[in-house]
């Protein structure tokens, strides 16, 4: 771990700004595609990088910002790494769009999230707050296996159901699903009844399998070699050097989640998604005036 000062804090993201307090992960997820060289990244990936000067920046930024909207984090590296147990930057960029009346939208495949319950439901209280959680696999063998340093999906979806309960609305990330590994429909139908179960208010999914770049592939094959022997050359012999990667079972998944998702009112298109998790919510105090 490492720490700089940055310039600036806050990106454009289409209708949201979106800012990573970090830069590097330590989750070691097999698939991880902010691995890839397009990212440019001058130190080794789980050599935390850590912008010691987030809060400082957005405290200016949102200050001037003249229109308040949501604030994102967590597109590129996850802001609850286990330092953020001790660094706290996340919790006090939070407390930050807290008290400029800002939302905020927060994907992580952490329960460390839970710590900061008590921000979450104040900003959600006045404005609108959006947890969102990575979910891939169902069996807690295999997600130690693809993603080792991190909760399990049980755990994820208890965090989904503590937000449930909270009255904090959550999105999940169904991505991605890795052919001839998680891509069964035991799977995805476990997965989907427990984002049933937590209320969901939609899932993120581009399809059935995922991307494979210079850099984040041949981590992934190297992956596969030390815990599926064998399966790089199936990957290579099916794939060659595509983008994107697939499953064979796209379809016949892809038609069980829309039926699910239509079934239990939960939004599949993740476009609509992204739209509603964008949408800044306008008081009705503020309607009256006009």
């Amino acid at each position: 771990m490492h720490f700089v000062d940055v310039k600036s804090i806050l990106n454009n993201s289409g209708g949201m700004r979106g800012m990573n307090l970090y830069r590097g992960c330590s989750h070691g997820c097999i698939y991880c595609d902010s691995r890839s060289d397009c990212y440019q990244f001058s130190h080794d990936f789980e050599d935390i990088e850590v912008k010691q000067n987030a809060p400082e920046l957005l405290e200016t930024a949102l200050s001037s910002m003249r229109a308040r909207r949501m604030i994102g984090t967590g597109s590129m590296c996850d802001p609850y790494l286990p330092a953020e147990k001790e660094l706290k930057l996340t919790r006090r960029c939070l407390e930050i769009s807290d008290r400029h009346g800002f939302g905020a939208s927060v994907l992580t495949k952490s329960d460390l999230i839970l710590r900061d319950l008590d921000i979450l439901r104040s900003i959600n209280g006045h404005t609108k707050c959006v947890v969102q959680m990575t979910l891939t696999t169902w069996d807690d063998e295999l997600s130690r296996r693809l993603e080792p340093n991190v909760c399990t999906t049980r755990r994820r979806l208890e965090v989904l159901e503590t937000m449930r309960d909270s009255g904090i609305p959550t999105v999940v990330w169904l991505s991605p699903i890795l052919p001839f590994i998680n891509d069964t429909r035991e799977n995805i139908e476990a997965i989907l009844d427990g984002c049933v179960r937590a209320g969901v208010k939609g899932i993120v999914c581009f399809g059935m399998g995922l991307t494979l770049r210079d850099g984040n592939r041949e981590y992934f094959y190297e992956a596969l070699d030390r815990s599926f022997p064998g399966l790089k050359t199936r990957y290579i012999k099916t794939y060659g050097n595509s983008y994107n990667v697939t499953s064979p079972r796209n379809d016949e998944l892809m038609s069980l989640f829309y039926r699910v998702c239509r079934e239990n009112g939960m939004i599949s298109d993740w476009r609509k998604c992204f739209a509603w998790m964008n949408e800044f919510p306008v008081k009705e105090e503020q309607l009256s005036l006009f």
